[in-house]
């Protein structure tokens, strides 16, 4: 496909990125800390002045987000480090995945002298619980990074506007602040909101409607290039499609433009809000409450007649925004029923009393998947088992530790082990049953009275039970609290402190307490309290990112007279002492 005209070639953008070129920027020594304080102020300011109606003011800031070299790097680090994508290229087939590309890659984007134009996304298909495939758009890898800096000027904006109840894709939110805003409101044996509309929206990344997007954003600065990723078309086998309509799902800024689209979806449905002196923002009594997760939602009504009422105002309300119900998903049930939401199951039981477990489906999908994964095992080593699934364990248990699950985590480990067994059985025909049960099992984590613990004898390690996840009840966010609010730093300080323990090993778990979650070299938290994993999948992925992005150095101290003593510090930190080392 030829270029189209004024298109900036990006092999002259990836000679310098992947080249062994003289760049002036040494990746390895850049201060992570004092990049992401300059951003975090910037967006702080900008929330500021949205939250004070000064659109003025939040234009010049946007502005200078836009040029700021701190949001350039902490873009690029986002899109080549941190991001699950970070290994998938767009149309012109480019990673970035070395400490000189990614300098060249944020020198040319901060420095560009000529205009940049939007690349068609590249189509991919990804598999969906249901047996259909969902489609991404992937772009470039410099439209991510482009995406990403919009994003922090962007968001923060919008952050000061959306609503209470609106949790998908937003900054210390996440799934668990959806289903717990659910349970406080039908918890208890008289729940007066009984009937639940429980909707999806049909493909709504695909029919976004463009002009209303953008006529939302107003005079952002970087608009022009919205419109851009919007129109860049789509990349398939070859041919490429125009895009009309929808944001492509797999672009850094897609989430923050759904929700801006879906932005006032609670007034649409009648939700009032009160102040109370001590209770905060407080629904309404005669209110319904709507629970929004990115396309997903709930709406907790009264009556029947009420929630067939809110779903004709919304039907309405979704229209000009080239949106609509999924009719297949929606429904209105009662809570004796129960319903499915974010892989929970909510009901009434018989004792009145309401409880929120693992879906039936979510369940079975992550039985079927630890069967096939087990499978896939036959004819490896017990090493490749270990590091195969226990991401998918830790992940899995973590995502669902927050509700009714001790039950479902025992009849997973019973399956567990039914599955070791069988493997271990297979790779040893001829062995006894007791001769495979002394080389696969044992008391492997001396802290569990447990001698049935499949791991490996040679390195030791062994892989997690379910059950051995702690059920810890979250700590939902507060009304519309965001943490762009600088009015509210100590209670987003708090919050990281309360932070239940990451589903990591024990020996980092341990090390983490000791050093009270930061690097032991820059002293930087080393996790993220108001970033959440938001699914099953993504917090396996947050597990295997988490163990490469933490490192563990034997760092010399002379505290209490011992000296090389293990510590964990950043990933980036090691490559800077490396660096140091190697340049004397």
């Amino acid at each position: 496909m030829p270029e189209p005209e004024g298109k900036l070639d990006t092999e002259a953008v990836f000679a310098d990125v992947n080249g062994p070129t003289d760049v002036p920027l040494e990746w390895d020594a850049v201060h992570w800390r004092a990049a992401e304080d300059d951003v975090r102020r910037l967006r702080q300011r900008i929330f500021t002045a949205s939250k004070a109606g000064d659109l003025k003011r939040v234009r010049n800031l946007q502005k200078l987000m836009l040029r700021s070299r701190a949001n350039t790097l902490v873009s690029v680090r986002r899109v080549t480090e941190e991001n699950a994508g970070r290994k998938t290229a767009g149309v012109d087939g480019k990673v970035v995945l070395t400490s000189p590309g990614k300098a060249a890659l944020a020198d040319w984007v901060h420095h560009q002298m000529k205009p940049w134009h939007a690349r068609p996304v590249k189509r991919v298909f990804i598999p969906k619980s249901n047996g259909k495939r969902r489609p991404l758009g992937i772009p470039v890898i410099v439209d991510r990074v482009l995406q990403a800096r919009a994003k922090n000027a962007l968001e923060p904006e919008w952050e000061a506007r959306f609503e209470p109840k609106s949790y998908g894709f937003r900054p210390g939110r996440g799934c668990h602040d959806a289903i717990e805003a659910i349970y406080q409101v039908v918890k208890g044996r008289d729940p007066k909101r009984r009937w639940i509309l429980d909707a999806d929206l049909a493909a709504a990344f695909d029919r976004i409607d463009h002009d209303h997007l953008l006529g939302s954003l107003g005079t952002f600065p970087a608009r022009g290039p919205v419109r851009e990723w919007l129109k860049a078309g789509v990349m398939d086998k070859g041919e490429l499609a125009p895009t009309d309509e929808g944001v492509p799902q797999g672009g850094v800024i897609s989430p923050v433009l759904l929700n801006i689209v879906l932005h006032g979806m609670e007034k649409a449905a009648g939700v009032r809000y009160h102040n109370r002196s001590r209770g905060g923002l407080q629904t309404a009594p005669d209110s319904p409450v709507l629970v929004r997760y990115a396309d997903d939602l709930v709406a907790l009504c009264h009556s029947r007649e009420q929630a067939e009422h809110i779903k004709a105002r919304l039907a309405e309300w979704l229209a000009p925004r080239g949106l609509a119900f999924n009719e297949d998903k929606t429904r209105i049930v009662n809570l004796d029923e129960g319903f499915d939401f974010l892989g929970f199951n909510v009901r009434r039981y018989h004792d009145k009393i309401v409880l929120i477990k693992p879906s039936r489906e979510a369940v079975g999908r992550i039985r079927k998947r630890l069967r096939m994964e087990m499978r896939a095992l036959r004819g490896s080593n017990s090493a490749a088992v270990l590091k195969k699934l226990t991401p998918i364990i830790r992940g899995w248990a973590a995502y669902y530790r927050t509700e009714v699950s001790s039950e479902v985590f025992s009849a997973l480990d019973d399956y567990m082990w039914k599955l070791t067994y069988r493997w271990a059985r297979h790779s040893h025909p001829n062995k006894s049953r007791w001769w495979v049960v002394d080389r696969y099992y044992g008391q492997f984590n001396k802290s569990r009275q447990n001698r049935w613990v499949f791991g490996d004898r040679d390195s030791g390690a062994y892989l997690p039970k379910f059950a051995w996840t702690k059920i810890v009840r979250h700590a939902m966010v507060v009304a519309a609290a965001s943490p762009d609010d600088p009015a509210l730093a100590d209670y987003w300080a708090k919050r990281r402190r309360k932070q239940s323990p990451p589903p990591l090993s024990e020996p980092v778990r341990r090390l983490l307490g000791i050093q009270k979650g930061r690097c032991a070299v820059c002293n930087e938290l080393l996790l993220h309290a108001d970033q959440h994993p938001q699914s099953p999948h993504q917090w396996e992925q947050w597990v295997r990112v988490t163990l490469l992005a933490i490192r563990k150095q034997h760092i010399a101290t002379t505290t209490h007279g011992v000296k090389d003593k293990l510590r964990l510090i950043h990933s980036s930190c090691r490559r800077r002492i490396e660096a140091a080392t190697e340049g004397q």
